[in-house]
């Protein structure tokens, strides 16, 4: 698969036999963000799918990490609220290996928020890189169906 083809949106649903519950947990977190940044990251999400990645240039929405987070991207919104200025973070990975599908993945695994200019903790990236290597275990990947988004959606 080239990285210069079209990539399709996911979210990592956790497997089974490390989650009996199944989260999502990059949709968990988007959904526990104000709407309209839900709605500002879902829309950056689809530009830089349909870019690609690498091509997409967007004016710090679309960022490769770096350092031990090489590898993991962030679809990032600023926000101001209520309660001040928010940064809000959803962690991707890009996969060009899954069994099963025909077009490369832009995988959301996990989200944060965190005020701005603060930083979030290195256990809380180690729970990313977690979630990543949890992802990257099993081929064929577990990915929430349309109608597990459908009903998260539904259910605001």
């Amino acid at each position: 698969m080239s990285s210069d083809a079209p990539h399709e949106v996911k979210f990592y649903k956790r497997h089974r036999d490390d989650d009996k519950v199944q989260t999502i947990p990059g949709l968990d977190a988007l959904l526990g963000f104000p709407v309209k940044v839900r709605a500002r990251l879902l829309a950056t999400l689809s530009a830089v799918a349909k870019a690609p990645p690498k091509r997409f240039a967007g004016g710090g929405q679309w960022e490769a990490m770096h350092g031990d987070m090489t590898g993991y991207f962030e679809a990032r919104v600023t926000s101001s609220t209520p309660n001040g200025k928010w940064h809000y973070r959803l962690f991707c990975v890009l996969d060009y290996t899954a069994q099963g599908k025909a077009i490369p993945l832009l995988v959301v695994l996990d989200g944060a928020a965190k005020r701005y200019q603060t930083t979030l903790s290195n256990a809380r990236y180690a729970e990313v890189r977690d979630l990543g290597d949890e992802y990257r275990e099993r081929n064929p990947r577990s990915f929430a169906t349309a109608e597990d988004v459908s009903a998260a959606f539904g259910s605001d």
